[in-house]
């Protein structure tokens, strides 16, 4: 498995948010990462609503 086309800028910024070392945000498979990003979305959401 090839790590994901994503910028340096962009891994940082999903390690930090998804509390996730680097290295494992870059060779997690693309749709689990998607599946993550949409909780944390939907998580973000429902504080708004509060």
């Amino acid at each position: 498995m090839k790590p994901l086309q994503i910028s340096a800028k962009t891994a940082l910024m999903l390690s930090k948010k998804l509390n996730v070392p680097l290295e494992q945000i870059m060779h997690m498979p693309q749709h689990i990462l998607i599946k993550k990003l949409m909780e944390i979305s939907e998580e973000e959401e429902t504080k708004k609503e509060e």
